[in-house]
């Protein structure tokens, strides 16, 4: 069943022949194929045993095609990481939203309520787009300055957008709430990690309530 539904979402080639897309439809499915190719080898392989070669074979395209889109197979990773990221940061905007059938006039929701929502939608995704998820948490370390300021840049993001759901700065004692959200993204990384690398999906999904119940205890 996981498997069928993992590849329902992998973009299909494109149809042989005579076909009405657009020379930009074409290269965008061909960029989308190629990138899903380098997260799922590399989750097969890991970055160092990932070959432009295996990237090519899975994404069903030629040489030539690849290298007019990617300088080299760092830069696929760094612009698949790059896609990855920009996923990840409509995370927040989408747990801010209130729920379709909460009244209008209702009050903010609680900062607690607004992080578990992040979270959770972060979990589900990472445990969705599992191939992308050890790419952005494991590969990185393997591929370069590049790809880890990327991934730093990230971890900033998440902590400042955490600060902001908390009001860290808007009372006393800001340094060291900072600091607690900082703290907070670096374990829910380091423990999401260990999840991944052992495979282990459902105990990805579990981190939820501890996580939330740690962000109280630091910042509530």
């Amino acid at each position: 069943m996981a498997e069928s539904r993992r590849n329902a979402a992998r973009p299909g080639p494109l149809p042989s022949g005579r076909h009405h897309l657009s020379r930009e439809q074409v290269v965008t499915s061909q960029r989308l194929r190629m990138l899903t190719a380098t997260a799922e080898a590399m989750k097969d392989k890991g970055y160092v045993g990932t070959s432009v070669a295996e990237i090519i074979r899975r994404a069903g395209v030629s040489r030539e095609t690849f290298y007019q889109q990617f300088r080299s197979k760092e830069d696929c990773f760094v612009q698949a990481l790059d896609a990855a990221t920009k996923q990840l940061a409509g995370l927040l905007e989408a747990a801010r939203q209130p729920s379709a059938d909460a009244p209008e006039t209702t009050r903010p929701a609680p900062p607690e309520e607004t992080f578990r929502r992040l979270l959770h939608l972060y979990l589900r995704t990472l445990t969705e787009q599992s191939a992308f998820a050890r790419l952005f948490l494991v590969e990185v370390y393997a591929a370069g300055p590049e790809a880890m300021a990327i991934r730093m840049e990230w971890q900033r993001w998440f902590a400042g957008a955490i600060a902001e759901i908390f009001h860290v700065g808007d009372e006393g004692g800001a340094d060291e709430r900072s600091f607690g959200c900082e703290a907070l993204v670096a374990a829910a990384a380091q423990l999401v990690t260990a999840h991944l690398v052992a495979d282990d999906l459902k105990g990805l999904r579990r981190l939820e309530d501890p996580l939330v119940r740690l962000a109280v205890r630091l910042l509530g």
